[in-house]
C-alpha cells in the first residue's frame, strides 16, 4: 500500500512541470512580410489605438529554400510611433509567443513570454532587424533562457 501511494506521489510532481521543455538555445531564422493591413481609427494619421496587422513567412534557407513556418503581430499605436505588441511566430515544432513596445519595425526587441510544443512556457527576447524593404525581409533571433 505505502508503495502505491509512493508511486502515485512521484507521478503527480513529474506532471507539475512549469520549466521550458528546451534548455537555453538561440534560434536563427528569417521572416519575409506576406500581408500587412493597417486600422486608422479616430484622427486621420497615426494616432493612439491605431492598429496594424503583420504576417509573415518563416524561412531557415540553411535547411531548405521553403518556408518552415509563419508569424502573426498585432501593434496597437500608444503616443507617436511607440506601439504596444504581441505575436506568435508558428514554427515546426512549436509556438513562440513575443510581447513589448517598440517605435519603428526597423530593429526592435520584445520579449519571449511563452510557447507551446517544443518551446512550452519559454521565456528570453526576440530581436528583428529589417534586411530588405520590398519585399520586407528581417533577420529574426530569438534568444531562450529555458
Amino acid at each position: 500500500m505505502l508503495v502505491v501511494v509512493g508511486g502515485l506521489a512521484a507521478a503527480g510532481i513529474g506532471t507539475w512541470k512549469s520549466a521550458a521543455e528546451t534548455g537555453p538555445g538561440l534560434i536563427r531564422v528569417t521572416g519575409t512580410q506576406t500581408k500587412y493591413m493597417r486600422a486608422d481609427l479616430g484622427t486621420p494619421g497615426t494616432s493612439p489605438g491605431d492598429s496594424e496587422f503583420v504576417r509573415q513567412a518563416i524561412f531557415n534557407r540553411r535547411i531548405t529554400p521553403q518556408a518552415i513556418g509563419r508569424s502573426e503581430l498585432v501593434c496597437t499605436f500608444t503616443f507617436g510611433n511607440q506601439r504596444a505588441c504581441r505575436g506568435t511566430y508558428f514554427l515546426p515544432r512549436g509556438k513562440i509567443m513575443v510581447a513589448g513596445s517598440i517605435s519603428n519595425r526597423e530593429i526592435y526587441e520584445l520579449a519571449v513570454v511563452g510557447g507551446t510544443g517544443l518551446y512550452n512556457n519559454a521565456r528570453g527576447t526576440f530581436t528583428a532587424t529589417r534586411t530588405a524593404l520590398r519585399p520586407r525581409r528581417e533577420f529574426l533571433i530569438f534568444r531562450l533562457a529555458g
